[in-house]
């Protein structure tokens, strides 16, 4: 028998899942300033406009983005603006990580690297 902690784990892991490309992070980031039309979108993140419509889709499905129809255009807006929140704990999360590997590294005496898988490293 699920709970409704189990109901909660499942739709939270549905809505990372919508937050897991950098293309609808940045939006998640961008519409941190403020309501948007996916023009304006698209032009402030250097997409096409079919490519983010379609991000965008993706997002409100979910109930990351919500649509507000202003007179002939749409404005896309967060949802709730504690998910802007939620993303940038994780990005903070993220840099307090690198910071360290970075000090571990200084530490070592070697230059601090990221991993970059050997199909990306070019030759020596």
């Amino acid at each position: 028998m699920l709970s409704i902690s189990d109901d909660i784990d499942a739709i939270q892991a549905t809505l990372l899942r919508a937050l897991a490309s950098p293309h609808r992070l940045r939006i998640v980031h961008r519409l941190g300033d403020g309501p948007l039309d996916v023009t304006e979108l698209a032009r402030a993140l250097g997409m096409g406009q079919a490519a983010m419509s379609q991000h965008l889709a993706a997002m409100r499905s979910v109930g990351i983005v919500e649509a507000h129809r202003d007179g002939r255009c749409v404005r896309y807006g967060l949802a709730d603006p504690g998910i802007l929140e939620a993303c940038g704990l994780m990005r903070d999360v993220l840099v307090r990580r690198l910071s360290r590997f970075g000090d571990l590294a200084a530490a070592a005496g070697e230059p601090a690297r990221l991993a970059v898988p050997e199909s990306k490293v070019g030759p020596t």
